[in-house]
């Protein structure tokens, strides 16, 4: 595999980019260990911070026709109601750490059709003992809060390698994200906390059209009649139905890291992109009623 093929065109080859992403990831220093340590560590402090395994879900949509080309793949998200905290933003299945996940660990590599196999099970197999441990535990995490938020079902995804950890501004929380392929696609059942699942191709991050500049208008915790605003890298994903849907934040620097260690990716210069604007209103950060999850 050659590393100076970055050509996004690889998107419409199944095996040719999963065999690159595998080997990117599985080969990719991780950051988990040495994170956990330091959430452990902060127990002790007055605000101590926790840990939460999202999912990135990668589906492979054939194409219609006989133009492979017109075959991708796309990052499976999704949409948050106005049930939980952060209303409206688009996100990746994922929670927080639960004592069940240990139990689930060793199914991860057992089994008929096991979800760690393969090279990203030699490539795991290579990484230091306590430092597997770390990443198995996230991902049995992750798996699970993916069957509980969208009906996703853990023995039709195939381990492909984790990512480095994000930590919240907004949050005491810490985002070990992992990559999973969706090997065979089924309907999902989304449950309250998700309004909608949202489909973006990874192609869409090569279109200078799609990245653009997200200013949020926020009012000052400290003085309401005082209304701060941000700007943010965004992606600006249009829908089959012609609606538009922002990615930014937290979920949209995961999507950029997995296209970085992968593709050899740079951003796009997003302060010349079309700006979007939108205020959040104060339950941005609580939602309509209590929620464990917050990315």
């Amino acid at each position: 595999m050659r590393d100076t093929d970055t050509d996004p065109g690889i998107f419409s080859l199944r095996d040719a980019f999963l065999a690159r992403a595998v080997e990117r990831l599985g080969t990719s220093p991780s950051d988990f260990l040495s994170t956990i340590e330091q959430i452990k560590a902060s127990r002790k402090s007055i605000a101590p911070r926790q840990a939460a395994g999202v999912l990135l879900p990668l589906l492979f949509r054939q194409s219609s026709s006989d133009d492979q080309s017109e075959a991708r793949f796309v990052f499976q998200l999704i949409k948050r109601s106005t049930r939980v905290s952060q209303p409206g933003d688009l996100s990746c299945p994922g929670g927080m750490i639960h004592s069940f996940d240990r139990l689930l660990q060793p199914f991860l590599f057992h089994g008929p059709n096991p979800i760690i196999r393969g090279p990203a099970r030699d490539y795991i197999a290579r990484r230091d003992p306590a430092l597997r441990r770390i990443i198995t535990l996230f991902l049995a995490n992750a798996l699970r809060e993916s069957w509980e938020e969208i009906g996703l079902s853990p023995f039709g995804v195939r381990f492909v390698g984790p990512l480095p950890t994000y930590s919240l501004k907004s949050f005491r929380r810490t985002i070990f994200p992992l990559a999973g392929f969706v090997e065979k696609p089924r309907p999902l059942n989304p449950n309250r906390e998700v309004e909608k699942v949202v489909e973006i191709p990874l192609a869409s991050f090569y279109n200078e059209k799609s990245i653009g500049r997200y200013t949020l208008s926020a009012p000052d915790p400290s003085d309401h009649c005082v209304v701060q605003s941000v700007q943010h890298p965004c992606l600006i994903h249009r829908d089959p139905n012609g609606g538009e849907e922002v990615l930014w934040g937290a979920t949209f620097h995961i999507c950029i890291q997995f296209l970085e260690i992968v593709m050899d990716y740079r951003l796009l210069d997003w302060e010349k992109g079309r700006a979007v604007r939108r205020t959040l209103g104060s339950d941005y950060l609580t939602g309509g009623s209590t929620s464990k999850r917050f990315f």
